[in-house]
């Protein structure tokens, strides 16, 4: 269950795949599996970078040993039918080794009818099995509920089936825009993530100039943005600035989204959006460009962050709030925040949200260095804020971070204070998740082109340039 819905599949749908992906086929395990030889990576160059090699025994047909179960779950598994609700639920079933050693359930006192024939020589019958998912969908009462609408309607268990198959093969293309052909279905699927489409017919300069107005901070404009687009993962695009569910369950309630914070920012940005006819997703980014270009302004660079209106806002009923859990963040290197202390290091969480995010190294890199100066750590932290002049979107980060006047002193366990290296006097604090950017070698290089005297209109331009990347990495319609 725990697997399956973090697929986000439910219920109905793990019956479904469970039963209908052992409706065919069968499992292999009839052999010893200690005669397998070494997996791809640790077998000999001769093997061609094959592995689980047999070279004792003949290890194909009838004698083959993968998982090391052996058989098959129903009497034709080679047909789609329901036998295996027939199966399962026609017999009682024992615990039993397979002939490679793994444990089994065979059924106690089998019709000989019943049984699967030989896959060489059908004129063997052998015991079909089952595994313990399966003996789950017989004892778990929720899991038997389902599988009792499917035997009494087998039509249901076709569909029920076919559309969870289809979600399981398709849910890492992400939304319905990026489905092309003929055979791509119209139906509009929840768990696609539907975003309406959105208005562009809207006076972009007059909203902006509204947002100006509102009283609401640079930092607390930068912070929304992010963290209503930094939930994008490249890997099943799901997530990102499209749709505002930021303002929805769950991500609302996020404890990296700072709830108190987000309510004050929406009840800004939101009346806005329905004053001037633009969507509240595209506010929300413009109120995170405006305050990139107020912090330019700050640093001496006069620029506009390019924008590109048409963002929908998607509805609670839009939204499929199970499946959004598993997006939550647990930390979030770039606005300095860890939800607790965990195994893995603060570094090693934010290179992984980085890599979801698609950046590469050196936008990794600016990003951070940006964010930490415009002071948008969650909670207000200051923690990696190298600069006198907060607010303003300077390389003083990556200067303040490679001067050597500076010393770094343990404090916990991700907490350092950088201080005056000849005197010791205190002057910043700051996390694993700072430092990296100086004591790892990569890493490093791409902060010392930033740190140079010479590089300050190059940070801001590749600051907006990755910023833009960001907010528009969701917009599939752009390309």
């Amino acid at each position: 269950r725990e697997t399956f819905a973090r697929m986000a599949m439910n219920d109905e749908e793990t019956v479904a795949l469970t039963a209908g992906g052992h409706t065919v086929g069968k499992t292999h395990g009839n052999g010893r599996a200690e005669d397998l030889g070494p997996a791809p990576e640790g077998a000999a160059l001769e093997e061609g970078g094959l592995g689980w090699m047999n070279h004792k025994a003949r290890s194909i047909g009838r004698d083959t040993v993968t998982s090391g179960i052996e058989g098959a779950w129903t009497t034709e598994p080679t047909k789609w039918d329901m036998g295996y609700f027939k199966l399962l639920f026609g017999y009682e079933w024992e615990l039993k080794k397979s002939p490679a050693g793994a444990w089994q359930w065979e059924p106690i006192n089998i019709k000989e009818e019943d049984k699967p024939v030989d896959v060489e020589d059908p004129s063997i019958r052998l015991n079909p099995i089952m595994t313990d998912a399966d003996m789950a969908m017989k004892m778990d009462p929720a899991y038997r509920a389902i599988c009792e609408k499917f035997m009494a309607d087998p039509a249901a268990f076709d569909d029920a089936f076919a559309r969870a198959w289809f979600k399981l093969t398709h849910r890492d293309m992400g939304p319905q825009e990026r489905y092309i052909g003929p055979d791509a279905p119209k139906e509009v699927l929840i768990w696609q993530d539907p975003v309406p489409a959105g208005n562009s017919d809207y006076d972009v300069a007059a909203v902006k100039a509204k947002i100006a107005a509102s009283g609401l901070s640079l930092s607390e404009m930068v912070a929304t943005a992010w963290d209503n687009a930094r939930t994008f993962r490249q890997s099943d695009y799901r997530g990102g600035a499209n749709g505002a569910r930021i303002r929805l369950a769950p991500q609302k309630d996020w404890a990296g989204n700072e709830p108190d914070r987000l309510q004050k920012v929406l009840s800004v940005l939101e009346p806005i959006a329905h004053q001037t006819g633009a969507s509240v997703a595209d506010v929300i980014v413009l109120a995170g460009n405006l305050g990139v270009e107020q912090a330019a302004k700050a640093a001496g660079f006069n620029i506009e962050v390019p924008f590109a209106p048409g963002r929908g806002d998607a509805t609670d009923e839009m939204t499929d709030v199970d499946s959004f859990k598993w997006l939550e963040p647990v930390a979030d290197g770039f606005r300095n925040w860890m939800m607790k202390d965990y195994v893995v290091s603060a570094e090693e969480l934010m290179l992984d949200r980085a890599q979801l995010m698609g950046l590469t190294g050196p936008e990794m890199t600016v990003l951070l260095g940006g964010m930490r100066v415009m002071g948008t750590n969650h909670g207000g932290t200051m923690h990696g804020v190298f600069t006198d002049r907060v607010g303003a979107l300077t390389n003083d980060f990556f200067v303040n971070l490679t001067d050597m006047a500076w010393k770094w002193e343990p404090k916990g366990p991700n907490l350092y204070e950088i201080q005056d290296r000849k005197t010791g006097a205190p002057k910043w604090t700051a996390t694993r998740a700072d430092l990296v950017f100086g004591s790892n070698s990569i890493l490093r290089a791409y902060a010392e082109v930033y740190a140079q005297d010479d590089a300050s209109e190059k940070f801001v331009r590749d600051f907006v340039a990755a910023w833009v990347k960001v907010m528009n990495a969701d917009r599939y319609d752009l390309a």
